[in-house]
C-alpha cells in the first residue's frame, strides 16, 4: 500500500485498514496468529464475552497486548441502551480507553441492529467522551444522524452478522460514502477476500470482520487473504477504475496501422 495512504480514526493513523474480532477461534494462541497473519492494528473484543478485566484468569490482553494493538472494545450481546452504558463504561474503567464499539441487538434471528437505541446510546457515550463506533444497517439517514451526533466513524453492514453473503446493497454504501465526513467502515457480512475486495474499491475507509477469518477452515490462510483482499481494494479505488461500457473498446489504438 503507499506510504502516504494512511488509515485515520480518531486522529491516529493505521498503516492496517483490515479490524478483526477476537470471537470464535480455538485459542487465545489462533488469534494471535490470525491477527499478525492479517496485518491488523485494531482487534475487537466483546467486553461481555471475553475477560479484560480480571488479571487473575487468562486474559486476552496477555495476548493481544494494547501495547502493540489497539483494542476496540465492542457491547455485541447488548439489547438496550442502559445495556450498552454500562458495558462500555466497564471497558473503559479496564483500562483500554474510550473507544467503543456500539452494538445493540434488535432482533434475535438477524441479529439487526435496534437502529434507535443505537442513535441514543451513541448521543450519551460521546457526551460522556467515549470515541464512538456505531454498528447499525445500511441506512444514509442513520449513519448521518451519528455522524451528526460526533460518532467517529459508521460501521454499516455489508450483510447480517456471520452470514458471509458478501455486500448486498452496494448502492447504500456508496451514498453513505459520498456524504459522510468520518471513516466508514464496513462492518459483519463479508464471507471471503473477494468481499473485502469490492467494500474497498466502493470507497470503504476500512473492514472489520471476524467470523469469515475465525470460521474459514484454514484461519491463518483466510486471514493472509483479508488482508490481501483488503490492500487490493484500496489500491484499486486508488487507482481508479476504467468506466464501464455497453460495447467494446479497442485495447490498442488504430491510428497509424499499416493498410
Amino acid at each position: 500500500m503507499p506510504n502516504n495512504d494512511p488509515f485515520v480514526l480518531a486522529g491516529r493513523e493505521y498503516r492496517s485498514r483490515l479490524i478483526v474480532g477476537r470471537g470464535k477461534y480455538r485459542s487465545f494462541e489462533e488469534t494471535r496468529a490470525a491477527t499478525e497473519a492479517a496485518g491488523a492494528e485494531i482487534i475487537t473484543v466483546a467486553v461481555r464475552r471475553v475477560n479484560i478485566t480480571d488479571p487473575g484468569r487468562e486474559n486476552l490482553l496477555d495476548q493481544v497486548p494494547p501495547d502493540r494493538f489497539t483494542i476496540l472494545p465492542n457491547t455485541a450481546g447488548c439489547h438496550t441502551v442502559e445495556e450498552v452504558v454500562r458495558v462500555a463504561r466497564l471497558a473503559r474503567e479496564a483500562g483500554v480507553g474510550n473507544l467503543v464499539k456500539v452494538e445493540v441487538i434488535g432482533d434475535e434471528k438477524t441479529l439487526f441492529p435496534d437502529v434507535a437505541a443505537t442513535i441514543e446510546a451513541s448521543r450519551i457515550l460521546v457526551g460522556e467522551g467515549f470515541v464512538v463506533l456505531p454498528y447499525v444497517t445500511d441506512d444514509p439517514v442513520a449513519c448521518r444522524r451519528l455522524e451528526d451526533l460526533g460518532c467517529a466513524a459508521v460501521m454499516p453492514l455489508a450483510a447480517p452478522i456471520g452470514s458471509g453473503l458478501g455486500i448486498r446493497n452496494p448502492y447504500n454504501l456508496r451514498i453513505i460514502i459520498e456524504q459522510s465526513r468520518v471513516p466508514v467502515i464496513v462492518d459483519a457480512g463479508v464471507g471471503t477476500a473477494s468481499d473485502a475486495a469490492r467494500a474497498m474499491e466502493l470507497g470503504c475507509d476500512a473492514v472489520l470482520m471476524n467470523t469469515a477469518i475465525a470460521g474459514a477452515r484454514d484461519p491463518i490462510a483466510m486471514a493472509e487473504a483479508m488482508r490481501l483482499g483488503v490492500e487490493a481494494g484500496r489500491l484499486s479505488f486508488l487507482a481508479g477504475r476504467i468506466p464501464r461500457r455497453l460495447h467494446a473498446s479497442a485495447s490498442s489504438p488504430i491510428e497509424g496501422m499499416l493498410d
